[in-house]
């Protein structure tokens, strides 16, 4: 089988409506899944048992649960008990909330990394408990995470292919409906490996030399 120019050509606009979809739904699925990592890893840190168990335990069956289950779960079993979701709807959910018992980790190193005088010095201060997390804890913790939190931002971009098996029409939908209707298949599905690529590598260059620069 050759290259078809004309195939790639016409394959194009297709892909660059499919990236915007698999764009979207990794956007929208890192700020779920740092929103809900933030959350998970206070609730490590509540003095209350019943707080820190319930989360552990749903943390540790999310980790452990391959993130494709958990997308045919959203999207097949969910709309049994009358609660449904759009497919990309679905598919941000099941992204963000697999990813969220990643960030938690990353988010509890960050924490725990806060020098113990930081929050002795709040103490002295006399500053409240929120206070103390707001102004004090959260800024020097996120900084020192924030290149582990890209590199699962990466992560979720190469895992979004998983979403075309509930129908979100991303790059590699497109790709597939391209390959019925032509029969051509080295081109659509090379282009959109190629598209990974050129998005990934250089956010990967992108977070090593951030991580380069907060590590000074």
């Amino acid at each position: 089988m050759t290259w078809n120019w004309d195939v790639a050509k016409d394959f194009l606009p297709e892909l660059g409506r499919g990236l915007l979809i698999t764009l979207e739904a990794t956007a929208l699925g890192s700020i779920l899944a740092f929103a809900l990592g933030l959350v998970w890893a206070m609730a490590f840190r509540s003095p209350t048992r019943f707080v820190r168990w319930p989360v552990a335990a749903v943390v540790e069956f999310t980790r452990n649960t391959p993130l494709l289950v958990q997308l045919f779960f959203f999207y097949y079993v969910l709309p049994t008990w009358d609660i449904k979701f759009s497919a990309l709807t679905t598919g941000v959910i099941a992204l963000g909330l697999h990813y969220s018992t990643y960030t938690a980790e990353v988010y509890r190193a960050g924490i725990d990394g806060v020098p113990k005088g930081q929050w002795e010095a709040a103490t002295a201060l006399s500053l409240s408990r929120g206070r103390t997390w707001t102004a004090v804890i959260l800024p020097q913790a996120i900084r020192r995470v924030v290149p582990a939190l890209g590199n699962y931002v990466i992560a979720m971009l190469k895992d979004s292919p998983m979403l075309a098996l509930i129908g979100v029409v991303d790059m590699l939908q497109k790709a597939r409906a391209e390959g019925a209707s032509s029969f051509q298949y080295i081109e659509p599905y090379t282009m959109v490996g190629i598209a990974f690529i050129v998005i990934a590598y250089p956010a990967s260059l992108l977070m090593r030399a951030l991580e380069r620069r907060l590590g000074h």
